[in-house]
């Protein structure tokens, strides 16, 4: 291993375990025992999913308690606006434009934060179980720390996920994502081992979830690893203009082009529901709290659907043959027996569109089904689909990076000796 490959990974590592120091630091003033115990009784609805993407920093209300999710949804929002406003869009586009971008996205984080940061802290005021005050100051001054602290906090971890991009290895916010969900694996082998011990779950059904585990992995890296190869061919005059550079003979389409976002948007939608109706004594409002609970067959086949939804939705967004076609006509390529321009565009849209439609069932099975059998055995909420398929991406993606540094100090090491 090469040292800047070395250097990236300390760096990387290092930065992440600042990010976990970060998330034992609490915002002063709060009684933590309180929030852990309303986070016991809350570990099935989307306050659970939180804390477990936040590798359990809500539960103690540290300053990252909202974690880098504000980034992610600014993030999200600027991509739906780039993608109906042309003007964004070009934006987007040109280098100085992508500064100004990221710079709106940065803004649009710390107003997000802070309204997150507000709704929590007047949301401390009767979470016991009794209505008991998690806050142990007065409230108008609690609240205005609490939301500096929260808010320093977002922007550390905001900084942090891009100092690992540019520094490190990988991409920065999925790493932080993957780091928090992998804290939880410990606690929830430790309640695995718990619950077999007092009997609670036999060792035939630990056999069962392991199965299910290793069967979902093994999916996710078959299909997260599929591509539909497009072959292109180049002009003569195209090969000999670029006879020292190595030209794409092909346009690589995944299979999932959303990557795992149209989970983590359908499942923290219909969460929603049944964790604003946990105080409600409404029958009505009960038996839909009950169906909406995680495990159950509404809650999942509303999963799938909202899954295959935002799969389109988001690869649509993702994904521009327009923008493909364009540059493939620029540099003189074409795809055999398709004309270039509108109809090259049209081609790579139906090819997109089909694979979209296998991905998107794909992610729509592996939210639900390794859940709903997960469930049935009786195993701890974090080993659902959703987790599994962030974690595996996040390491594929990874290890491609370093593959690539790998290749390329190899490429590099044979220009110094001249071969």
């Amino acid at each position: 291993m090469n040292k800047n490959l070395t250097n990236k990974i300390l760096i990387t590592l290092g930065f992440l375990f600042a990010y976990r120091i970060l998330s034992y630091v609490p915002v002063p003033g709060v009684n933590v025992d309180v929030i852990r115990h309303f986070f016991d009784n809350n570990a099935n609805n989307a306050l659970g999913m939180m804390n477990m993407f936040s590798g359990n920093a809500i539960s103690r209300l540290s300053i990252i308690s909202l974690g880098i999710m504000p980034y992610i949804t600014a993030s999200i929002i600027m991509e739906l606006l780039a993608a109906t406003f042309p003007a964004l869009g070009a934006m987007k586009k040109e280098r100085d434009g992508m500064v100004k971008y990221m710079q709106i996205i940065r803004y649009a984080t710390v107003v997000i934060t802070l309204l997150q940061a507000i709704g929590v802290s007047l949301g401390l005021r009767s979470m016991g179980s009794g209505g008991e005050s998690a806050i142990m100051i007065d409230t108008s001054l609690f609240i205005p720390i609490a939301a500096f602290s929260m808010l320093t906090g977002t922007m550390l971890l905001m900084w942090i996920g891009e100092q690992i991009t540019q520094r490190g290895i990988g991409n920065g916010i999925s790493l932080i994502i993957f780091a928090g969900i992998v804290s939880s694996i410990p606690s929830a082998i430790a309640g695995t081992v718990e619950l077999v011990n007092t009997g609670s779950l036999n060792f035939l059904s630990v056999l069962a979830m392991l199965f299910i585990i290793l069967l979902t992995i093994g999916v996710i890296i078959y299909v997260e690893l599929g591509e539909r190869r497009v072959p292109i061919s180049y002009s003569r005059k195209t090969l000999m203009n670029n006879q020292n550079k190595r030209v794409m003979n092909y346009i690589p389409i995944k299979v999932n082009l959303s990557g795992v976002i149209p989970p983590i948007f359908a499942s923290a939608i219909l969460m929603l529901p049944a964790t604003l109706l946990q105080s409600t004594s409404n029958k009505y409002l009960l038996s839909l709290k009950d169906a909406l609970t995680p495990g159950g067959y509404l809650f999942e086949i509303l999963m799938f659907l909202g899954v295959v939804f935002f799969a389109f939705f988001y690869a649509s967004i993702v994904f521009n043959a327009k923008d493909i076609a364009e540059n493939l006509k620029k540099q003189g390529g074409f795809i055999p027996g398709v004309r270039p321009g509108k109809s090259t565009q049209d081609y790579i849209n139906e090819v997109a569109s089909r694979l979209t439609f296998g991905g998107a069932i794909y992610l729509g099975l592996i939210s639900t089904l390794p859940f709903v059998l997960v469930k049935a055995v009786g195993v701890p909420f974090y080993f659902g689909g959703v987790a599994v398929l962030i974690v595996v991406q996040v390491a594929l993606d990874t290890m491609r990076k370093i593959e690539s540094e790998i290749y390329m100090s190899k490429y590099n090491s044979i220009n110094t000796l001249g071969l």
